[in-house]
């Protein structure tokens, strides 16, 4: 239920404003994360419906040296982040997004910049349910890699609390149009 009413309120946002709040997060994700992402792997996404646009911030990341990538679902299941350069054609990637096509590298990545439908001033966030973030944050865990989360959102995404459960990775940020908040210490080499 708290998914489905913050979505109508982000819905309910018109592209004019979504414009100009994801122009707002490019300028905050950029002086908060483009000298540590710097050589390193950052994965954004393609926007979808009302979510934050972050190809502004993509193209600053990457004019800042950043490697970019793009999640891909690959089945009901999975998702992989494939390497892409600003401008790239896109294909279908699932879920009505976009991301680069299958002869893309896969690459793990050190940043992972994540949509979610709702998310709390604790780090606790909610998905779109499918759960795809949540087990490919869990993969790159097993493989001993732990990527700076930031989630990107609108603030009228932000609730008091998000129900967290035990499998539940918190974010270590959250970008609005009104800055980043930081919930853990940023990770020493991102």
């Amino acid at each position: 239920m708290l998914r489905k009413a913050v979505l109508q309120e982000r819905d309910a946002l018109s592209a004019a404003v979504r414009l100009s709040k994801s122009r707002a997060i490019a300028g905050h994700g950029a002086s908060a994360l483009a000298e540590s992402a710097a050589s390193k792997n950052v994965s954004g996404f393609y926007p979808i419906r009302s979510e934050a646009d972050v190809r502004l911030l993509l193209s600053l990341l990457e004019d800042a040296g950043a490697r970019l990538s793009l999640p891909a679902v690959v089945d009901r299941q999975t998702i992989v982040f494939r390497r892409y350069r600003f401008g790239e054609t896109l294909v279908p990637g699932g879920f009505g997004t976009f991301a680069p096509g299958e002869i893309a590298e896969v690459v793990d990545p050190d940043i992972l910049l994540m949509p979610l439908s709702v998310f709390d001033y604790h780090g606790n966030r909610i998905g779109y349910g499918a759960g795809h973030y949540d087990r490919a944050i869990e993969r790159l865990h097993m493989l001993g890699k732990k990527p700076l989360l930031v989630g990107v959102a609108f603030d009228l995404q932000g609730v008091p609390d998000v129900p967290a459960e035990p499998h539940d990775v918190p974010l270590d940020a959250i970008i609005t149009e009104s800055g980043v908040q930081w919930f853990s210490e940023p990770k020493s080499g991102v």
